[in-house]
């Protein structure tokens, strides 16, 4: 048995723990086929918490009902290349055999303009509203999925919503769900450019319990062939904290280790894949979400570290010497950037696991 732990951004894990029931609504959507409010879902969460792989998980289940997928990433032009993607989904329906079921297509890498004038964003809709007629025939529907929404432009977010709201009054069979970091959503969201989308179900994503994750490492190793005991899936899945990608992380070099000893595992193994989990941990979630930091904020995030829970912001202004109006706009903006979150009135915390760590090594 392979290494089954994929610690890459979205790969899909050997198993999703913690997110039981998070499809149900989306699923029964896909029966219904057209309206269902589990077809407009927007799921949010920390880096690494595992928004991607949820993004994965629900287009699994549309190919499995026989929907056509087309799945893009938020950068400029991505609603040109999801047109694209519809249109080569039109052309194969519509001219292959009746009763064909379409699985999947993914929109990435089909070049098209990155700004669509009102003649091609007309176009746009007509290549929805044919490829999903078509699909109605076939009793199937379009799912559409949107990665990293935090870093889309506003203009392409508000005219994909506004079509996607055309097909839905349609009574067309349509799902649109995306991901992206918690402010950035609730931005999108109050500001207005995409007044529909307030309705979509938004499922904010959280840690999963270190009780599952210890389960699912036991029954995983003992599925590989190797022992690992009680107390050390504790202490490994203790360590991830319950993150998603630092369970794929750990389990990952602990396979490693597992793979160069013949007798059960040890604490020592254990402490070695640790140690390489949040090391690889450090270099690609905490120093890519620390590298926008300005030097304000790190001095912020500093004066957080020095508490072993939620900080309170009177004590973060006492530390750093700023006004309580100054304090508020670090962390609003530290919010936004996905690096700390609400823990309470008054209250904030690390939105990333390791970060406080981190910060305690590398002090100046």
């Amino acid at each position: 048995m392979q290494n089954p732990f994929r610690p890459t951004a979205g790969a899909s894990p050997p198993e999703i723990i913690g997110r039981a029931g998070v499809l149900d609504e989306f699923a029964y959507g896909l029966r219904l086929r057209s309206g269902a409010p589990g077809l407009l879902t927007i799921f949010t969460g920390a880096r690494g918490v595992g928004k991607t792989v949820m993004l994965g998980a629900a287009e699994d289940l549309a190919r499995a009902q026989g929907w056509a997928v087309v799945s893009e990433t938020a950068t400029r032009g991505f609603t040109g290349r999801i047109g694209n993607g519809m249109r080569r989904l039109a052309d194969e329906l519509g001219s292959g055999p009746r009763g064909r079921r379409l699985t999947a297509v993914t929109a990435a890498g089909f070049g098209f303009t990155t700004q669509l004038p009102p003649e091609q964003q007309l176009q746009w809709r007509e290549e929805g509203l044919r490829l999903l007629r078509l699909l109605e025939e076939q009793r199937t529907g379009l799912l559409i999925t949107v990665d990293e929404i935090h870093a889309a432009d506003r203009q392409e977010i508000a005219q994909l919503a506004a079509d996607v709201q055309h097909f839905i009054r349609a009574d067309l069979p349509v799902g649109l769900l995306f991901a992206g970091l918690p402010a950035a959503v609730s931005d999108l969201l109050n500001e207005g450019v995409a007044t529909f989308l307030r309705r979509a179900d938004r499922i904010d994503l959280h840690a999963a319990a270190v009780g599952e994750v210890q389960r699912s490492y036991v029954e995983t190793f003992a599925a590989g062939g190797f022992t690992l005991e009680e107390d050390q899936a504790r202490r490994a899945a203790e360590a991830t904290g319950g993150y998603p990608f630092l369970i794929q992380l750990v389990g990952y070099f602990l396979w490693q280790e597992a793979e160069k000893v013949s007798a059960a595992l040890t604490g020592e193994t254990v402490d070695r894949a640790v140690a390489a989990a949040h090391r690889r941990n450090e270099r690609v979630v905490i120093e890519a979400a620390l590298s926008t930091a300005s030097p304000r904020d790190l001095d912020f995030l500093r004066a957080m570290a020095e508490d072993d829970g939620p900080s309170a912001a009177g004590d973060i202004g006492t530390r750093i010497g700023a006004r309580p109006n100054t304090v508020g706009n670090y962390r609003t903006r530290l919010i936004d950037a996905g690096l700390i979150e609400p823990a309470g009135y008054g209250l904030v915390r690390f939105a990333i696991p390791g970060l406080r760590e981190h910060l305690r090594r590398n002090r100046r």
